[in-house]
Parts: C-alpha cells; sequence; structure tokens
C-alpha cells in the first residue's frame, strides 16, 4: 500500500483557497497549511484561516510573520484606499489591490515547507477565470513557477520534482461554490471582504465582496458569511 501524499496549502482564509484545499483533501492528500501574516489591512482572515484549517483536519497550520509593507506597496498593505464599487465585470486593469510578487514569494515559502516535510505537492486556490486581474493567477505563470521548482530544489534535481495544483485556475466563482457546497463545506467559516469593518463585518463594495456575492447568487444558494456574527 503506497504511503498518503502530502501537499503544502497556501490557506488565506478565502473561499477559493478553502476550496482547493477541500478538493485535495478529497483526492488523498494529507495537507499541511501555510498561512502568511504579510502585513494586510484585512487581517480578519488570519482567524478565518484558523476555521478552515480546523476544518480540513490539517496536519499542521503555520502561521508565518513576513512583513511586506516596507517592499510591496498595495491597497492591502494599507499603502493607498481599497477601491470600492469598482465594475468588476468590465475592470480589465491590473488593481491596486495587487501585491507585488506575493504569490511568487508564497510559493517560494510552500517549496521550502514542501521539502522540508516531504511534500509532493503544493495546493494554490488562484483563479484566473472569474478575475485575471492579477498577473501571478495566470496559467503559465503556475506552469512557469512549477517548471523553476523543479531547477531550484534539491527534489527536483532528484528526479522528484514538486507539483504545483490550481484546481480552481479554470472555475467561475459560482462553480467553485457548487463544488465546495457538494464537499460538504462552511463557507460561514471564510472571509473574503478587502476593507470590513470595524466590527469585522464585510464592506459588500470591495472587489473580492462582488465577485463573492455575484458567486453565490450564479450559484443559487446564500452565503452563510453574512449571518456570522
Amino acid at each position: 500500500m503506497s504511503p498518503t501524499p502530502s501537499a503544502i496549502l497556501l490557506l488565506s482564509g478565502g473561499l477559493d483557497s478553502y476550496t482547493a484545499g477541500a478538493i485535495a483533501a478529497a483526492e488523498g492528500f494529507r495537507l499541511f497549511a501555510l498561512t502568511v501574516r504579510y502585513g494586510q489591512t484585512h487581517a480578519q482572515e488570519i482567524e478565518a484561516s484558523r476555521r478552515a484549517a480546523q476544518a480540513l483536519r490539517v496536519e499542521r497550520h503555520v502561521e508565518l510573520d513576513l512583513d511586506l509593507r516596507d517592499i510591496a506597496r498595495s491597497a492591502l498593505t494599507g499603502a493607498s484606499a481599497v477601491p470600492l464599487d469598482r465594475d468588476v465585470a468590465t475592470a480589465d486593469d491590473i488593481p491596486s489591490t495587487y501585491v507585488p510578487a506575493r504569490n511568487t514569494i508564497f510559493l517560494s515559502l510552500a517549496l521550502a515547507w514542501a521539502e522540508t516535510v516531504g511534500a509532493s505537492d503544493i495546493v494554490i486556490g488562484v483563479n484566473a477565470l472569474d478575475y485575471s486581474g492579477y498577473p501571478d493567477c495566470r496559467p503559465e505563470y503556475i506552469e512557469a513557477f512549477e517548471r523553476m521548482g523543479r531547477l531550484a530544489t534539491a527534489a527536483g534535481v532528484h528526479g522528484s520534482p514538486l507539483r504545483i495544483h490550481a484546481p480552481l485556475q479554470h472555475m467561475s466563482k459560482a462553480d467553485i461554490i457548487r463544488r465546495g457546497v457538494a464537499l460538504g463545506l462552511d463557507y460561514g467559516l471564510t472571509h473574503s471582504c478587502y476593507a470590513p469593518t470595524d466590527e469585522g463585518r464585510p464592506c459588500g463594495r470591495c472587489d473580492s465582496c462582488q465577485l463573492r456575492a455575484r458567486g453565490f447568487a450564479e450559484a443559487g444558494v446564500p452565503d452563510p458569511a453574512l449571518d456570522r456574527p
């Protein structure tokens, strides 16, 4: 009987990474979850990542402090206000909520941990279909990083290259939610808002809130996070 494969899950506390982790778990992976406190202003997602990690029954959940505010200016790290009420259906620019090289940094950290624990795979919840404004969410980027990983790691040099799984890459937000509901996920555990109120409630106006609301509406299910105290 072959051993259970391990995977590093980049877990933000949002519904995408939660769903990606659940898909990997359903495929038989033992999960090690990595959450990065990078100086994000929407820090409620850290607590959400703890709830998601517990629900996914991960082997270990590491919360890593790596403050990027001095080197990666973004609306998400407080360099400017989070844009509200944008028309996300027609926007085709790179928004101010893009954090420079964030996924490259996070994947590099996951690559290091994967080698350390002997994991064969990295799972990331990027999605390019619903919102392609972030350059580090594109399929060609994920493929390029995976190639780099083969060259940059001892595992790759020794013939056991790590694979990057992006199971949501070509799914709409509604399809992601439908898949999660089919897997029995409680999306009330997650947090997506970039500009929550002082009480931690979603603003309903940032890009992330709009995309989430549209996804739940198209999936035909209520968003349980809106009922969370």
